[in-house]
């Protein structure tokens, strides 16, 4: 699907309008350099005005985390489940996991480094404070970069909160990063960190093959398969490639589904597939109208066994 690799990091949006890091809320304005923070938060092109919606909670351990992706020209969120020590509140292990470790799916990246402190807490049911070490922020990034790298905090902190049953997930969860304590730093060289911020719109990728995570083994016969759509009640199409030995896939299966549209499976897609055992690359994406090609698909390699 082409999305970023992470060795990419600036300058390539450059067919992408400024997005806004952040929804602020009070705090220092933007000054110098700092990416512009509009009180409504971004947006980006060709993608609904709607952020995912918060994680509900769960009994696994697994650790919400939220990766940077690019699909038809533009860099969205995408979210894998992952394995952490517990020996860490859920919030600060889920950011530590973003910051040290890679995803998952090698289409997946971060721009973090591993911090020499990471702490984080939560005041009343709605506000997490995160307090990382100014080294987390060694990467040269662009503004437009630097502010889906906070927003990927954002969605990570809150993920791992809600998941966990830390906070209140009936209202607004806000975010405040303190870098060293101090609030007056501007993150990655480009975006004024110490307002209250909120998940900003349209960050989401379109379409979110959410299981199988990428490369798992899942046993043969009916295979679940579960996603995501920022478009409730669209038109996906899916495929199924098999590989075949020294690398080559072809075509399996394909079809076509369309994502919820009922109160509380707003955009949820699920399939149920008779798979024999062989490797496997899943491909979703929104279906075009009118005659135009499809959008936005996410791919995921995964075993039948």
């Amino acid at each position: 699907m082409g999305r970023l690799r992470p060795a990419v990091f600036a300058g390539i949006l450059v067919l992408v309008p400024v997005l806004a890091a952040c929804t602020a809320e009070g705090g220092p304005a933007p000054t110098g350099t700092a990416a512009s923070v509009p009180a409504t938060g971004g947006t980006m092109p060709d993608a609904p005005n709607t952020s995912a919606p918060l994680e509900t909670t769960q009994s696994s351990n697994k650790a919400p985390v939220y990766w940077i992706g690019r699909t038809g020209g533009n860099v969205f969120l995408y979210r894998e489940f992952r394995d952490v020590p517990e020996q860490e509140n859920p919030v600060t292990r889920a950011l530590r996991a973003m910051m040290s470790e890679k995803p998952l799916d090698p289409d997946f990246f971060t721009p973090w480094q591993n911090p020499d402190k990471l702490a984080t807490s939560i005041s009343g049911k709605d506000i997490i404070t995160v307090d990382v070490s100014a080294d987390a922020f060694n990467s040269n990034l662009d503004a437009d970069m630097a502010a889906r790298a906070i927003q990927q905090l954002i969605y990570t902190a809150t993920a791992a909160a809600a998941s966990s049953g830390l906070i209140d997930t009936g209202q607004q969860i806000r975010v405040r990063i303190l870098v060293d304590g101090h609030t007056d730093y501007v993150a990655f060289g480009k975006v004024q960190l110490g307002a209250l911020m909120t998940r900003a719109a349209g960050l989401v990728a379109p379409v979110w093959i959410i299981d199988p995570q990428e490369n798992t083994e899942v046993p043969s016969g009916s295979v679940k398969i579960t996603g995501r759509s920022t478009s409730p009640g669209a038109k996906l199409h899916w495929q199924i490639l098999q590989s075949a030995d020294g690398g080559s896939k072809s075509p399996f299966l394909t079809g076509e589904t369309t994502a919820g549209a009922g109160q509380g499976q707003a955009g949820v897609f699920t399939l149920a597939l008779n798979l024999p055992a062989g490797d496997y690359e899943l491909r979703v994406a929104q279906a075009g109208s009118a005659g135009e090609p499809d959008r936005n698909e996410d791919t995921r390699s995964f075993k039948v066994r």
